[in-house]
């Protein structure tokens, strides 16, 4: 199987912001993460099965439907 294939394999995932500041301490940042996610899960194919937003990192348990985790983690910053 190819490392890019579909795979029920789960991963647990921290995104970290740059010097761990407290940028999600508004709400106006957590509803842009949460529309993000969406936007990343109904275009890039990423399954989220549980996510949480703390005040400087997000931890989820997410795999991909098709594709690389690391490459649809990577293009979310592309998320405008």
């Amino acid at each position: 199987m190819s490392r890019n294939a579909s795979t029920d394999e789960l991963y647990f995932v921290t995104l970290t912001v740059i010097d761990w500041i407290d940028v999600f301490t508004r709400r106006l940042y957590n509803d842009f993460i949460v529309e993000t996610l969406t936007w990343t899960q109904q275009n890039k194919k990423l399954n989220i099965y549980a996510y949480v937003i703390m005040t400087n990192h997000i931890h989820m348990v997410a795999n991909v439907t098709d594709g690389s985790l690391g490459n649809v983690l990577g293009s979310f910053k592309t998320y405008f």
